[in-house]
Order: C-alpha cells, then sequence, then structure tokens
C-alpha cells in the first residue's frame, strides 16, 4: 500500500474520532473529497427537492469533479489534519 493510500486511511480513522463534531460545510467537504477519492467524478442525477440532504451532498461531490484520486486523497488528509488540529 502506498504511504497516501495508508494516510488517507488513517485520515479516515481520524475523521470519525473527532473531539468536536464539525460544521455542517466541514462534513460536506469531508465526504465530497471522500467521495471524489474512492469513486471519482460524480454520477447519477441529483436527487429531488425534497431530499434536501441527499442534494447537498450531491452538489458538494460536483464541485470536485475533475479532481484526481490522488489530489482529493491528500486533500481529504489535509482537511482532517485542520480539524484535528
Amino acid at each position: 500500500m502506498s504511504d497516501l493510500a495508508a494516510n488517507f486511511e488513517d485520515a479516515q480513522a481520524r475523521a470519525k474520532k473527532l473531539t468536536k463534531t464539525p460544521s455542517n460545510d466541514d462534513l460536506l467537504e469531508l465526504y465530497a473529497l471522500y467521495k471524489q477519492a474512492t469513486a471519482g467524478d460524480v454520477s447519477g442525477s441529483r436527487p429531488g427537492m425534497l431530499d434536501l440532504k441527499g442534494r447537498a451532498k450531491f452538489d458538494a461531490w460536483t464541485k470536485k469533479k475533475g479532481t484526481s484520486k490522488d489530489d482529493a486523497m491528500t486533500k481529504y488528509v489535509a482537511f482532517v489534519d485542520k480539524l484535528g488540529a
């Protein structure tokens, strides 16, 4: 396993153990970076108007479109580091 992948897995574990709950915007950023790193560009259609949470997650992930897997992993690790500081 590469160093980046190991750091990414470590960051995922640390994100689950954060002492302070991140803001909704920070949670959306974590979600979007995670999805971009693990699944690539967003696919499927945007959730309906009544699914506010689903729409917010879809929109956050859409903003990461075109970001490479490695770049998304790096940004995810850095963001978790920032939240944990």
